[in-house]
């Protein structure tokens, strides 16, 4: 299986902040821009990106998803000059949700969300074969507090991974944080680490379509499968997207369609576009026979 990639939804700026992200990370790249024209959200331009080796997508579709600290990005820099040189670059016309200093848990830390509305942890941390630069950070909290550990299982049971590591749980003077909980913890799906953390605190938000997973698939044997596993709303169900039971989108979809969309022939892209928009599982011969007129 190809790697998961971590899906952002903007209003309008889709390329221009993938720009910018390409810019500010080492090891990073724009792979393909896509137009998809005469869709609920008018024209919509699809951007796919590495940021660190690791895969994005982003998409200009209209104002629906505010970004929010639930889902966030930690970026592990080698050296406290380049936590420093990355900082300023991201704190840059963000807002600051931890001051960039010293920590109980790391010399070098601090929590921005950047112009755009993403969330970045931008940390000192040596990057290795098990460790990824660029790691999603999920943040269980308002409804599913609590539920970090059990999620976390859950996911690397669905995508037969190991099992997670919880490298710091909650003691009884962490309230409102339970005792035993997860503060924070490690996993890895298809593609590269994850981590995971809970927090009992008010935030008031938590996961919403703003940030979505895509898991790349080469049958429909496979969608199937993970349609199966992560769907547990059907009314969100919608174009390959869909809501797990902790409330995170995921979008199954077929590794042929980006090929389809990217193909230059737009009348193929328009009758494809067409087709996705009446589907909710991506149904792999139907897309085919509709490509091919």
């Amino acid at each position: 299986m190809e790697s998961i990639a971590t899906h952002l939804w903007f209003d309008k700026s889709a390329r221009e902040a993938a720009e910018w992200y390409v810019s500010q990370l080492p090891g990073s790249r724009i792979k393909s821009v896509a137009m998809l024209h005469n869709t609920p959200s008018g024209d919509t331009e699809l951007v796919s990106f590495d940021l660190g080796g690791r895969p994005f997508m982003a998409i200009s579709a209209g104002p629906l998803f505010t970004f929010n600290p639930s889902v966030s990005l930690h970026v592990k820099r080698p050296t406290k000059e380049a936590v420093d040189a990355t900082w300023n670059g991201f704190a840059e016309g963000g807002r600051v949700l931890m001051p960039l200093g010293t920590y109980p848990f790391n010399e070098r830390f601090g929590w921005v969300q950047d112009k755009y509305g993403v969330s970045w942890q931008i940390m000192l941390a040596p990057i290795g074969e098990d460790h990824s630069a660029i790691v999603p950070a999920l943040m269980f909290t308002e409804p599913v507090a609590g539920q970090a550990e059990a999620a976390m299982t859950f996911y690397t049971s669905v995508f037969k991974s190991p099992p997670p590591k919880v490298l710091s749980r909650y003691g009884t003077g962490d309230a409102p944080d339970r005792d035993g909980t997860v503060r924070i913890a490690s996993f890895t799906l298809p593609g590269g680490e994850f981590a995971a953390m809970d927090s009992a605190h008010r935030h008031g938000f938590t996961f919403n379509e703003a940030i979505s997973f895509v898991v790349p698939c080469e049958t429909q044997e496979e969608i199937d499968y993970y349609w199966g596993q992560l769907s547990f709303d059907p009314k969100a169900e919608q174009c390959g997207w869909l809501k797990d039971r902790y409330g995170l989108s995921w979008q199954i979809t077929p590794t042929l369609l980006g090929r389809m969309l990217d193909s230059g022939d737009q009348a193929r892209t328009a009758r494809v576009t067409r087709a996705l928009l009446q589907m909710k599982k991506f149904d792999i011969a139907a897309l085919e026979r509709v490509y091919n007129g």
